[in-house]
């Protein structure tokens, strides 16, 4: 067998090997092209609403107040949390601590009726909370802070957004269309389970066929185009004119 016939086998064999995979590759990269990464986020679904700053004297208040029955930590956020100046307090590992910095009242983990008001008041338009549950372990279309507040909408597009307990925030906003970005994410990667491994053994072995794929269809290239035959055409003229005696020529 020739080398040009070796990669020609190498080249069909390992393309239909890959032909799926290649298939997932170009269509969920067209779809990461096409739609814009905002709208995968539901970032224009944000509702814009300005947060009133916190009156100063109401913060050094509230700090001492809360200082001074014991409440520390190596990081504290003040922000105000729908319509009340809050405190969330960061220590080490343990889990973030949240509080009112008016009366000095603990709020976390905050009750459903709270992370309803703060799902309702984050999201754009006139649409309510058609169900709610506590999610306690991340995974599938969640993977941020635990526990949270999973707050759906019947608004057509099948949102949810989660609130964390501890610190009142709005984590992560899902929807139909995030959730097919995420699976086309995952058969992007090879990781189809966390769908965040970029190093994943799958992928790596396919990419590395995927470059041979390549680069046997370059050497082939040549010979598709006629040249390598274009070359023994004229190499074969010039050994028979090598070889033809000089009075035989034409003249």
């Amino acid at each position: 067998m020739s080398v040009n016939g070796l990669w020609v086998k190498i080249h069909k064999w390992l393309a239909l090997l890959m032909a799926i995979q290649i298939l997932f590759w170009f269509g969920s990269g067209l779809f990461f092209a096409v739609v814009p990464i905002e709208r995968v986020r539901s970032e224009h679904m944000i509702a814009e609403r300005e947060a009133p700053p916190v009156p100063l004297d109401v913060a050094a208040d509230g700090l001492l107040r809360l200082g001074s029955a014991g409440v520390t930590g190596d990081r504290l956020e003040i922000r105000t949390l729908i319509d009340r100046p809050a405190l969330v307090v960061h220590r080490g590992e343990a889990r973030p601590r949240l509080f009112d910095l008016a009366s000095g009242e603990p709020l976390s983990p905050i009750p459903v009726e709270l992370a309803v008001r703060i799902a309702e008041a984050d999201h754009a338009g006139d649409a309510r909370a058609a169900r709610v549950e506590l999610i306690r372990e991340a995974g599938g279309e969640y993977r941020g802070a635990v526990p949270a507040w999973r707050v759906a909408f019947d608004d057509g597009a099948n949102r949810a957004l989660y609130v964390a307990a501890d610190t009142g925030q709005v984590t992560a906003r899902r929807s139909t269309l995030w959730r097919a970005y995420d699976l086309l994410w995952g058969l992007h990667i090879m990781d189809w389970r966390a769908r965040t491994d970029f190093n994943s053994v799958p992928l790596v072995v396919v990419t590395a066929l995927g470059l041979i794929v390549v680069v046997s269809g370059i050497v082939m290239l040549p010979s598709r185009l006629g040249y390598t035959a274009w070359r023994r055409r004229r190499r074969a003229d010039r050994l028979n004119a090598r070889q033809t005696p000089t009075g035989d020529r034409p003249a």
